[in-house]
Formats: structure tokens, C-alpha cells, sequence
């Protein structure tokens, strides 16, 4: 597999743009999946400087329902005009972020995209093609990470807090390994690496996306919660290829922790794995 990040909060090269979001295309050998599609066109504006063609796209995959990670879908849409968009239904609910201040901003798929016919929505277990399976309805054993505070759901008019129930991970599999692409973990990568292991049997081989360490809002996690969730990755097999909201302070703390076991990934990186 050939996994190339499009989109994220750095860029290996200053001639690539980068955004707080998220989006990562990955080569299989009869399968091209765009998992993610950043904040908006940005990733498309990337993918032609690092020649490649999005028109080859296959199958697109959305995380969770969070604009830094749908908002360009509408525009992929309109250049790809086969590839259709695997997400929870529940992604299309309003979702709200409570900033510091205490307002209330929008932070929700694009509203035009529930209009779209190219939507597929997926379920728990659900194989998409050859070597992609997608996981959602995370069985929590521990808490979700305290840097979600703030995330809400609109229902009959009132915001709720979100539990993350439109959130849901892919794992591809191509000549015996595996990559587990996990978007932002709301869950908490815990959660959703337990959750893997208790209904697969095994853990995969790479995991790439963001663990929510750290929140635009709040900040870094508790230094608690980071040693715990090195502690818990290296007890499993996995290499980590992390991002996104993680965030660098934290990185850095699972880094000395964790050592060559995890990296951070950034936009224009190509990975053979």
C-alpha cells in the first residue's frame, strides 16, 4: 500500500499548503481510497503538486462528521464523478463546537452534501470492497479523552454533548499487513484499539490519523491522560503514524515515550508500508 498524506496541519515542503485537517489517499492494488477530505479544496491543490490523480479515487471514506475533515468533499465531488462517499449517517446531524467564550459555532459536514445521491451509509463491520472493512460503534471501556469537551450534537433544539456516534475508523489490508486510518479518535485511540482487537482478533500493523490530545479550544491533554495512552500503545504491536489533533506538544511527550514506535506524518509524505 501506498499511503500519501494530501492534507494536515504541516507540510514536508514549503511549496505544499497545510490547514488544521486532515486527508490521506492510499494506493491499493485494486482499490484507491481518499480517506478524509480536509477543510476544502486545499488537498486537491496538493495532490496536483505531488502528481496525483484523484480521478483514479475509487472509494472515499469520511471519519466523523467535523468540516476539517468533510469540507472538501463537495469539491471532490464535482472533479470525481464515480467514487462514492462511505460515511455514518449520523454525520450529517448539526454539530457544534462551544468555543471559550462560550459562542457556539457551526463545525458540521457541509449542509448542500445530504442532498448528494453519492452518499453510502455505512455500518459496523461493514466491508466495502476487497481489504476495507470499517469499524464504528466503539465499545468504550474508558472514558473519551477530556479534550472533546466542548463538541456538541443539535437534537430537538437543544445542544447535547457529543458521544461520537458518526465517528468511525477503516482498516485496509494488502499483502498481509495492515493500516487502521482513524481520523481524529473522538473515541480515544484506546477505545478504538480495544475495540479493534475484541472484534478482529489481532491489531494492525500501522495506524495512522489523529488521537485528539489536544483540543483548538482547550489545549494539550492532561499529562495523565498522554502517559496512559503510551503506555496502552506500546503495549500492543502497532506502528503509529500520528497527526492532525494530536497535537505537536503531545507528540512530543509520546515521542520520548514511545520512541521509533510512532511518528508524525504531515501533508506531502508518501509512505510504502
Amino acid at each position: 500500500m501506498k499511503t500519501t498524506v494530501l492534507s494536515e496541519n504541516t507540510a514536508v515542503d514549503e511549496h505544499l499548503e497545510c490547514e488544521h485537517g486532515l486527508s490521506v489517499l492510499v494506493h491499493m492494488q485494486n482499490a484507491v481510497v481518499l480517506f478524509d477530505t480536509g477543510c476544502g479544496d486545499m488537498f486537491i491543490r496538493n495532490s496536483q503538486k505531488l502528481d496525483v490523480d484523484l480521478a483514479q479515487v475509487t472509494h472515499v471514506i469520511l471519519s466523523h462528521g467535523h468540516y476539517d475533515h468533510a469540507g472538501g468533499i463537495p469539491d471532490f465531488l464535482s472533479m470525481n464523478e464515480t467514487a462514492p462517499v462511505y460515511m455514518r449517517k449520523e454525520a450529517l446531524l448539526p454539530i457544534y463546537a462551544v468555543r471559550a467564550a462560550g459562542e457556539t459555532e457551526y463545525i458540521g459536514v457541509p449542509q448542500t452534501l445530504a442532498d448528494s445521491n453519492r452518499l453510502v451509509f455505512s455500518h459496523d463491520g461493514m466491508t466495502v470492497a476487497p481489504g476495507i472493512t470499517l469499524y464504528s460503534d466503539f465499545l468504550c471501556s474508558e472514558a473519551i479523552p477530556d479534550t472533546n469537551r466542548g463538541l456538541m450534537r443539535m437534537e430537538q433544539g437543544q445542544l447535547t454533548p457529543d458521544d461520537f456516534i458518526h465517528e468511525q475508523a477503516a482498516c485496509l489490508i494488502q499483502d498481509d499487513k495492515s493500516l487502521l486510518l482513524t481520523g481524529c479518535s473522538h473515541h480515544g485511540i484506546i477505545n478504538i484499539m480495544k475495540d479493534y482487537h475484541q472484534k478482529t482478533g489481532g491489531f494492525p500493523d500501522y495506524v495512522l490519523g489523529g488521537f485528539h490530545l489536544h483540543s483548538h479550544t482547550y489545549g494539550k491533554a492532561e499529562d495523565q491522560l498522554i502517559r496512559r495512552t503510551a503506555d496502552y500503545l506500546a503495549s500492543t504491536p502497532s506502528t503509529y503514524l500520528t497527526c492532525h489533533c494530536t497535537g505537536q506538544p503531545s507528540f512530543d511527550a509520546l515521542k520520548q515515550l514511545l520512541g521509533e514506535r510512532i511518528q508524525y506524518v504531515s501533508a506531502g509524505q508518501t509512505l510504502t508500508l
